[in-house]
């Protein structure tokens, strides 16, 4: 299990993400408008970086829903890789088999 500073930290940068994630689309769009005037476009870059660090939506970080292990997570399960093994093995994942051939 992660230590639940790490866990606590990814939650704060999702709630910081989603509440500047109107401003920052704006920003960008307006960022990467070629039409845009070079005052605006600088204006707008200037803009991206005074918000917070973390608002950034790149900063956040896929971590396994269970363990918290933040290496070798699968998306589509949301689980680290040892998890969906031990689960699959379990029969709990539905559709997943062990590979033969």
């Amino acid at each position: 299990m992660a230590k639940q500073a790490l866990l606590q930290r990814e939650l704060k940068r999702e709630k910081l993400a989603a509440k500047f994630a109107n401003k920052y689309n704006e920003f960008k769009a307006i960022a990467g408008d070629a039409k845009r005037s070079d005052e605006e476009r600088d204006a707008a870059r200037l803009g991206l970086q005074k918000l917070p660090r973390n608002a950034n939506p790149t900063r956040q970080h896929n971590r396994c829903e269970i363990t918290g292990r933040p290496r070798g997570t699968f998306r589509q399960f949301g689980l680290a890789r040892a998890k969906v093994r031990e689960l699959a093995f379990a029969g709990e994942i539905p559709g997943v088999t062990k590979a033969s051939w």
